[in-house]
């Protein structure tokens, strides 16, 4: 056979190859259920946009006060696992904007995937690190990161202004440095919504990501005009419809914009929600699933 038919079928059999490699790897990239039974979401109650909008039974006296031992302040032992604790540490990571205070769980290096919580006015790494308030919701993403080989980053942001943004965008650099090839997901709830759309108007931190979940967020009215909106990153909305800090109409009046241009796009609204409902309900398993898989 001549050589440069060899050659030719090599080519086309690494092709092949990598073509199923390729297929395999995203696939793959589907974390595997993690105490679903206690943190899907309950029963859809109304659907619109094509399925793309969805509304959620919330009560609050099941949700809350049947799901904690202590409301809102302690949850019930079934929704934790400590043991997560073995891979989380406190880290003071530098940014090319400066120094930047987190709470990491999981893989520093080689991660499958990195997920970025951005809290609200008054938090820091504290709220998305601890295993206890907002249902279990936080141990679970932690459970959720480590068992599939991924990391979490739970950083405190100093302010909600380009300096926040900058230690932010630097976190999403250096996380997509040490995984290339991952996806970097960016969640933000409620005021750290500025902070997610600050980063949209950054190309090289778009650059970087795989898609964002805001949870009870503001509405970013000028994000038609921003590179993540030109990239057509992923966005995932959570949000309680009872919202009296931010309203869950006008972040409605977004999605469906967003739907409108062919970005992908999925709505979650909490029925009777309050601001805090969706930290304490968002289904982080679907939601990232959801992202990975675009």
């Amino acid at each position: 056979m001549p050589k440069s038919t060899i050659h030719c079928l090599f080519r086309m059999a690494c092709a092949i190859w990598l073509t199923v490699v390729s297929a395999n790897g995203a696939a793959a990239l589907t974390l595997e259920p993690w105490k679903d039974d206690l943190f899907s979401y309950g029963e859809v109650v109304e659907t619109a946009e094509g399925g793309a909008l969805r509304v959620i039974d919330y009560q609050e006296m099941r949700d809350i006060n049947g799901r904690d031992q202590t409301p809102e302040r302690r949850v019930r032992s079934a929704y934790v696992s400590t043991d997560i604790r073995k891979v989380q540490q406190n880290l003071a990571l530098e940014t090319p904007a400066g120094r930047l205070d987190v709470t990491m769980t999981g893989k520093a290096q080689g991660a499958s995937f990195t997920v970025i919580f951005i809290h609200g006015r008054g938090g820091d790494r504290r709220l998305g690190g601890n295993d206890w308030t907002f249902g279990g919701n936080f141990n679970r993403l932690k459970n959720l990161a480590a068992r599939n080989g991924g990391v979490y980053y739970a950083p405190s942001v100093p302010s909600f202004d380009d300096r926040g943004r900058a230690l932010v965008s630097g976190l999403i650099g250096k996380a997509k440095a040490a995984s290339p090839g991952a996806p970097v997901v960016l969640a933000c709830a409620s005021m750290g919504s500025f902070i997610c759309a600050r980063v949209a108007r950054d190309s090289e931190a778009v650059g970087n990501l795989s898609g964002m979940i805001l949870m009870g967020g503001a509405a970013d009215a000028e994000y038609l005009s921003t590179p993540a909106f030109r990239a057509k990153l992923p966005v995932y909305f959570t949000h309680g419809d009872m919202d009296g800090v931010y309203q869950a109409n006008d972040q409605i009046a977004l999605f469906r914009k967003l739907r409108k241009a062919g970005i992908p796009t999925r709505f979650v609204l909490f029925q009777t929600g309050g601001h805090g409902t969706p930290v304490r309900m968002t289904d982080w398993r679907e939601a990232l699933n959801w992202i990975f898989a675009r």
